[in-house]
């Protein structure tokens, strides 16, 4: 769940440092309702950093997710997501997404080798990018890139096991498109 993450820069040998742009950054995720249907939510805060070094085909993605702004576009569901039985966010409000680039070609990676960690459990995942591209952003002289990636985890393996016993699919679908500037 976590804003989980990536980015490339510029052709420079070095490292590029980019800051997570909090407003053009959208975690998201899908869960099974009892096997009628799917909720979708997302979380609407969100922060960190990436690193890129393209010439040698490595970087590093820090994401941390605020769990608090977890919204399924309906008051009654944010608030019981927030209790014990879902993200526990009273005693958990973080969660945190921390992996390296990896699968590069041409310069650009694709995917996020990383640990996911939610509810105090860290576990691996994997998130592969579906889309990825860089470019100078227009406003800020600086280099922006963008990304849009997605893995899947079994929620379960987390202690966020509620509706198990009742059928529910414990495999959620993490989405993550994020945009990222270069750092000044």
């Amino acid at each position: 769940m976590t804003s989980l993450v990536l980015f490339a820069g510029a052709a420079a040998a070095a490292p590029v440092t980019y800051k997570i742009d909090p407003t053009h950054t959208y975690p998201s995720f899908e869960a099974d309702h009892m096997g009628l249907s799917t909720w979708r939510g997302k979380f609407n805060k969100s922060e960190g950093s990436i690193t890129l070094d393209k010439k040698a085909g490595s970087g590093t993605v820090d994401v941390t997710v605020d769990a608090t702004s977890v919204d399924f576009g309906l008051d009654a569901m944010n608030e019981h997501a927030n209790k014990e039985e879902l993200f526990n966010t009273g005693k958990f409000p973080k969660a945190t997404y921390k992996g390296k680039l990896a699968g590069f070609k041409d310069g650009v990676p694709g995917k996020v080798e990383g640990e996911l960690t939610l509810l105090g459990v860290t576990k691996p995942l994997t998130l592969t990018i579906n889309k990825f591209k860089c470019m100078p952003h227009p406003m800020l002289k600086r280099e922006v890139c963008g990304a849009d990636a997605s893995g899947t985890f079994q929620r379960d393996q987390f202690g966020m096991s509620a509706g198990k016993d009742w059928g529910f699919n414990m495999a959620v679908v993490l989405r993550i498109q994020v945009e990222a500037v270069a750092a000044e």
